[in-house]
């Protein structure tokens, strides 16, 4: 970590990581003028000494660790950012705020806030690794409790640790993570987002200052993971580190919802596409795929927050609207009675012989008829990724009448890797 060449990073990874800043901009843009940002944000700065970091889609600014908290809730707040599909974490939400607030303060080169963010990213990913599935199985919020860890690195790195003290760092992050999937259809799900580049930075420094941490605070005998009930597999974690990259595996989402239903909207385009179906015409809708798919998403839906993790919804708003962008999520869509009606007739079913992340979805119609459609890999995997020129149309969409030139934004962010400091990109996407 403290010791790698950010030069000798290859150049398709120093990209990936553009895309995931490109993608973290374009979510936090969207979510900017929520009311749970906006409530972080006025809690924030009721103990925010100073004013040194942007805040992404706004004027205001705070101290480094409150904007890593806010921003990092507006990334994370739509179920839209991306997703390392082997552990399901999101690893731009928990890392780059650390990177953006603590390089903005110090003046550092976009290619040094690069080489923190991917370097951090990857140790996410591998820490995730690890612990995965049982962790999240288990209530963890996977996002939040292994974002600590690479916020602490890439913290780390842009404050100039050596190695000892990046260490030191890591292993003090263990004892400030946190995050539980129970939260996951609340604000109190971004919040343990938040607290993890909150406390990311906060382990570097009291690392910078002199505070060490067990050898073996993650993998040890009564360490972090076994504390969170979990056997860790080190070597898992290990393997090819140096040499391949976990963070290669990121993908982007089409739509702003768990992961795991995009294979079920997928399906369902397909078959109002291929037949020309009313929503009128359906009689009901079956969903079938793993045990993950039924275990997340096949709940009631009372808010828009339920509405982002529902196989239900996800199947209704594509027969009803055609669509499955932000509105649609959104709560006035969500509680619609119309899409209520709707949702009461999609059922889910497991079939186990349909690997995570893939769906069957099968149509009845009034008439008797019956259309199917199975999905193995969903729009946005790493079998169908979305293009840079995909990421932009994103960024665009969700910027769109708010005020900020997107234009510029994406200008900034893929000129980032180079030796400027992310003046020009903070100002762009905070409006000022």
């Amino acid at each position: 970590m403290a010791e790698t060449d950010g030069a000798a990073i290859p150049a398709r990874i120093r990209h990936q990581g553009l895309r995931a800043i490109l993608n973290g901009f374009g979510t936090a843009l969207g979510a900017a003028r929520d009311p749970a940002v906006e409530t972080a944000v006025r809690a924030m700065r009721a103990f925010s000494p100073g004013a040194d970091a942007t805040l992404i889609g706004r004027p205001d600014r705070l101290d480094p660790p409150g904007a890593a908290f806010a921003n990092a809730i507006g990334m994370n707040l739509l179920d839209f950012d991306d997703t390392h599909l082997p552990t399901i974490i999101h690893p731009t939400a928990p890392v780059l705020p650390a990177v953006l607030a603590l390089a903005e303060q110090r003046g550092l080169s976009g290619a040094e806030a690069l080489t923190a963010f991917l370097l951090g990213a990857e140790v996410t990913c591998r820490i995730g690794d690890m612990v995965s599935p049982g962790h999240y199985a288990r209530g963890w919020h996977i996002t939040s409790t292994c974002g600590v860890f690479g916020a602490a690195a890439a913290s780390a790195r842009l404050l100039g640790l050596d190695a000892e003290r990046t260490g030191h760092a890591i292993g003090i992050a263990a004892g400030l993570s946190g995050g539980l999937v129970e939260n996951l259809t609340t604000a109190a799900k971004n919040a343990g987002v938040g607290n993890a580049p909150r406390n990311g930075i906060l382990a570097a420094l009291l690392a910078a200052e002199g505070y060490v941490a067990a050898p073996a605070a993650i993998e040890g005998k009564l360490g972090w993971a076994q504390a969170c009930g979990d056997m860790p597999d080190v070597p898992r974690a290990l393997d090819g580190l140096g040499k391949s990259w976990a963070f290669e595996l990121n993908a982007y989402k089409p739509y702003p919802s768990g992961i795991v239903f995009h294979s079920v909207i997928d399906a369902c385009f397909e078959i109002r596409a291929s037949h020309a179906l009313a929503a009128d015409q359906i009689e009901r809708v079956v969903v079938r795929g793993s045990p993950l798919l039924l275990q997340r998403g096949d709940r009631v839906v009372r808010n828009e927050r339920d509405a982002r993790v529902s196989l239900h919804h996800a199947a209704a708003i594509v027969f009803l609207y055609g669509a499955a962008g932000v509105r649609e999520f959104e709560a006035a869509c969500a509680m619609a009675p119309e899409t209520v009606a709707f949702r009461s007739k999609v059922r889910g079913e497991v079939d186990s012989s349909l690997p995570p992340g893939a769906a069957t979805v099968e149509v009845t119609l009034r008439d008797g008829q019956t259309q199917s459609a199975t999905v193995l890999h969903a729009r946005g995997s790493i079998e169908r990724p979305m293009s840079d020129a995909d990421l932009e149309a994103k960024l665009r969409a969700l910027a769109g009448g708010n005020g900020y030139d997107a234009a510029e934004i994406i200008v900034q962010v893929w000129a980032l890797d180079g030796p400027d400091s992310l003046g020009a990109l903070m100002g762009a996407a905070s409006g000022r």
